[in-house]
């Protein structure tokens, strides 16, 4: 199973820390390679945070969506049972019904 993109971040954040500390023992790793996976790290951070505030808008969102949806299904239900009781059956194919009882 993947990870979470927060724990690789963590997970990165360890690993920079630790290249730091351990300056020049990991060949072919230099200060400019740590400060490149330093800021590639934090813009990445940012981004995480900015994509869960609209994970979070998007759920309020489609909480308010689902309420409208279940009163306009109320209303369309009420209204359907209604025609079918004052309107003749020949008719109702005008208000999108099919002709079934």
């Amino acid at each position: 199973m993947n990870k979470s993109y927060s724990a690789r971040i963590t997970d990165v954040k360890v690993m920079i820390d630790a290249l730091r500390a351990n300056d020049g023992k990991v060949t072919k790793i230099d200060k400019a390679f740590i400060d490149e996976m330093e800021t590639l790290r934090t813009e990445t951070e940012k981004l995480n945070s900015e994509q869960e505030k609209l994970k979070a808008d998007l759920k309020a969102k489609t909480e308010v969506l689902d309420a409208k949806i279940k009163a306009l299904d109320e209303k369309y239900t009420f209204a359907k049972k209604r025609i079918k009781v004052d309107i003749p059956q020949t008719s109702w194919k005008e208000f999108g019904i099919s002709a079934s009882r």
